[in-house]
């Protein structure tokens, strides 16, 4: 009996009949639009809906999350240290079998828990938990289940799909050889692909998406660069100018990145408004920042090519079909992005073809591609709920505050999230516009959230970076430089 009523009450509010007021409560609805200061537009909207500061600050302790993840696989693996040492003194005296088993098991137990709080990608969806618990308890089960189903997942759907298309070895043999033509002019050392790598991979993310350029760029830098054993400065510094080149290397079109696409139908952004207003910029940024780090650590990618370039192996030749083949299911997803029904059933068109041709695709696990969705689906999910904040902190700035601002604000958001955002102020003059992406794009790669690919890019990496992974706070400090040299080519 109580079982039905508690069924029925659970159908009755996720049908919203008796459910709470709209929520997330759309901007409009604060009604604060003449009020100037920013502090007490905040203030404001709290006291409208507590549920705000709520929100905000499982956000926050979320992105403090990611910053202590290492610290979790640091204890893990002590953890996991211990249960060999159970394990060990076990065999050497075998009796006491019930202790041994309950303390194997209370280690490995620990030792699984801190592994799964220190995997980045599971973060954000590990605090949806306490999110959803919070919207339940002062929104109401309606509220809460009618939010989270509106969320739209499009672009988590679109960046498991497209990373694992662009993981395929077809589409790496292919990539290899366009970039191995770059490298060429260098001599093909190790340097050489380096500078290619980071400089012409990250302009394709303008074409075949970030997520792509990323994948290729982190692959084809494993097989090139990080085998080689480079210094752990040396290996920070090529991430953080990774992950600040992919996000600026996608807005040369106004189709393929999505801080891009989220403002560019609005405001009436074309491809020629994109080259002469972004593009150029992006490359001459993008060079002088792999110009510096190359001029950094000039003796290392030097000593690369006598140490050990003769490891490195290039990818087995595949048939010119099954390349093209795969090239145009990237084409087809990347086309069709918009819509998460057509991306999915492309998505599986290609894992039927994988199989038929497995011999030559090498076809990898899904477990990486499903990790980064995990983490961009909790970040859609929280994102949601942080627009209280986000719109009026940017309709108060200048152009060169909205710039500044953005990428400071990007840090701690998804970038499409932050232009989105700003295509909601009315009334932004076309230099605040031009600012506001800028600025979230110049900031895409200070941390793991900053840009959707970004993820991706860690997920492939990480493994490169010790056994507790990439260190967040190390990561913003090798981005820092690039990201500086980005917001100077975009201000002067």
């Amino acid at each position: 009996m109580v079982l039905s009523l508690f069924g029925a009450s659970w159908a009755l509010a996720s049908t919203g009949e008796g459910a709470a007021p709209e929520f997330p409560l759309p901007i409009a609805n604060y009604g604060d639009a003449a009020q100037t200061n920013l502090g007490a537009k905040l203030i404001g909207r709290i006291a409208a809906d507590p549920f705000n500061a709520v929100a905000s600050l499982i956000f926050l302790g979320a992105i403090i999350h990611t910053f202590l993840a290492a610290k979790f696989r640091a204890i893990s693996h002590r953890f996991e240290h211990e249960l060999a040492a159970i394990a060990h003194e076990h065999s050497a005296d075998p009796g006491a079998e019930d202790q041994f088993d309950r303390l194997r098991d209370r280690k490995k137990f620990l030792a699984v828990l801190f592994h799964f709080l220190g995997e980045v990608e599971a973060i954000f969806g590990i605090w949806v938990i306490p999110l959803a618990a919070a919207m339940i308890l002062m929104k109401g089960v309606g509220s809460a289940t009618h939010y989270l189903n509106g969320v739209n997942f499009t672009e988590p759907i679109f960046v498991v799909a497209t990373m694992a298309i662009a993981g395929s070895r077809p589409v790496l043999y292919f990539a290899e050889g366009c970039l191995k033509r770059v490298a060429a002019f260098g001599g093909g050392t190790p340097g050489a692909w380096w500078f290619s790598i980071l400089t012409v991979g990250p302009l394709l993310g303008s074409l075949i998406t970030e997520v792509a350029a990323m994948t290729i760029c982190a692959l084809l830098l494993v097989r090139k660069f990080f085998r080689l054993n480079p210094s752990m400065p040396l290996r920070y510094a090529t991430l953080g100018l990774l992950f600040v080149n992919i996000s600026v290397g996608g807005i040369m079109t106004h189709f393929a990145a999505p801080p891009i696409v989220m403002v560019a139908g609005k405001w009436g952004w074309g491809l020629t408004f994109m080259l002469s207003n972004f593009g150029w910029k992006a490359v001459v940024g993008i060079l002088v920042s792999n110009l510096l780090v190359l001029a950094l650590f000039r003796r290392e990618l030097g000593a690369l090519k006598e140490s050990a370039a003769g490891h490195v192996k290039s990818a087995a030749r595949v048939p010119g079909w099954i390349v093209l083949a795969n090239l145009l299911f990237i084409a087809f997803i990347v086309v069709f992005g918009h819509y998460a029904v057509i991306v999915v059933l492309g998505f599986m068109l290609f894992l039927a073809f994988a199989m038929a041709t497995e011999r030559s695709q090498e076809f990898s696990s899904l477990r990486a591609p499903i990790l980064v969705g995990f983490f961009l689906a909790g970040l859609v999910i929280h994102g949601g709920c942080q627009q209280w904040w986000i719109e009026p902190v940017l309709s108060s700035l200048t152009p060169v505050q909205l710039l500044l601002g953005a990428t400071v604000l990007t840090s701690f958001n998804d970038n499409a999230a932050i232009t989105y955002l700003a295509s909601l102020v009315p009334g932004f003059s076309p230099q605040a516009q031009r600012a506001v992406v800028m600025g979230a794009v110049a900031g895409g790669g200070l941390t793991v959230i900053a840009n959707a690919p970004n993820p991706a890019g860690q997920s492939i990496l990480q493994t490169y970076f010790g056994s507790d992974g990439i260190d967040a706070f190390k990561l913003l400090l090798a981005a820092i430089g690039p990201t500086i040299v980005m917001v100077l080519v975009f201000l002067l």
